[in-house]
């Protein structure tokens, strides 16, 4: 009886594990397989940079989708996690234990972040596969990139209490929207009953780029 529960923890065939970045359409095609290899590269970046754009667009409207599951990449979580490593260098380095998360640092936590969470989704015998789960953590980052410009943009100008409230929310706002989104698209994939235990890592996982965000200073 102990193993009367494994059965149930199988790939679902609805979603195909392996990914693609899809071929349009209608391509000219009679005999022989399409292949990206006979298109211009400049047709291919677009195409590429096409679906990023939209996937991070399903991020901002998370809806019940599996578009960013069915065609992962990773270029748009990598892009984001760049963007949002470089923005948080520059902090107050001049003050050892109060500086500014190093890119590396801000690197490593992201991608081991979103490989723990993918790990224990995994483990509760949830039906993505390993990439397609690092693909959508790594696109919800979005929301947490855009407040980090918001808060370099804040901390410009103002003073300090009003641009810490200002953060405040914006950070707060954007938190809540990646863990909404990711969890959105993640928990589909999960049995019921264990929909919380998915959910909690991917929590704590965007609260800490959340905190790095908002604890973020400028050196001066």
């Amino acid at each position: 009886h102990h193993f009367a529960g494994l059965s149930d923890v199988s790939i679902s065939g609805d979603i195909p594990v392996e990914g693609e970045i899809n071929v349009p359409v209608g391509t000219p095609s009679q005999d022989k397989e399409y292949s990206t290899l006979d298109e211009p590269v400049k047709d291919t970046i677009l195409r590429d940079l096409k679906a990023v754009g939209k996937k991070f667009v399903h991020v901002m409207y998370p809806k019940k989708s599996s578009a960013l599951l069915r065609d992962w990449d990773l270029w748009g979580p990598l892009l984001l996690c760049v963007t949002l490593a470089l923005m948080l260098q520059g902090g107050s380095v001049d003050s050892k234990e109060d500086g500014g998360p190093q890119f590396a640092e801000v690197f490593v936590i992201i991608w081991f972040g979103s490989v723990i969470i993918t790990l224990n989704s995994k483990l509760l015998g949830g039906t993505i596969s390993f990439f397609q789960s690092l693909c959508v953590l790594g696109y919800c980052i979005m929301p947490l990139t855009v407040a980090m410009v918001v808060c370099r943009l804040v901390l410009l100008g103002g003073s300090w209490g009003f641009s810490f409230i200002v953060r405040l929310i914006v950070v707060t706002a954007s938190f809540s929207w990646s863990t909404f989104a990711s969890t959105a698209f993640l928990a589909d994939c999960q049995p019921p009953n264990r929909k919380a235990l998915v959910v909690y890592p991917v929590f704590l996982f965007y609260f800490v780029i959340g905190w790095m965000i908002l604890t973020f200073s400028p050196s001066a």
